[in-house]
């Protein structure tokens, strides 16, 4: 039993190294170079109603430019509520006619 405290132990500290080595290699807050700080989103700001004809930038986004990965996200969405909705209806008994 005490072997395998060891063993969780050994493994939550590598997984802890390996996850403060990848935070190092994060580049700074605010630099230019950040991947959040690419051309796709000045092309979004900047061609957003030239090419949806759409004046809300938001809608243009989510509607035209990323329109299947919207659709797969609300699946995904309605089939987790759909099977809550199953896991919660009561059961019903044999005899109940109601």
């Amino acid at each position: 039993m005490k072997i395998r405290h060891i063993f969780v132990a050994v493994v939550v500290l590598l997984a802890l190294f390996g996850m403060l080595l990848m935070v190092a290699e994060l580049p700074p807050y605010g630099s230019a170079d950040n991947p959040g700080q690419n051309m796709v989103a000045q092309r979004y700001i900047n061609d957003a109603l030239e090419d949806t004809g759409v004046p809300n930038m938001v809608t243009a986004v989510v509607l035209d430019y990323r329109a299947y990965d919207t659709m797969f996200e609300t699946i995904v969405l309605f089939t987790a509520a759909l099977a809550v909705v199953v896991a919660l209806k009561p059961a019903e008994e044999e005899g109940d006619d109601a």
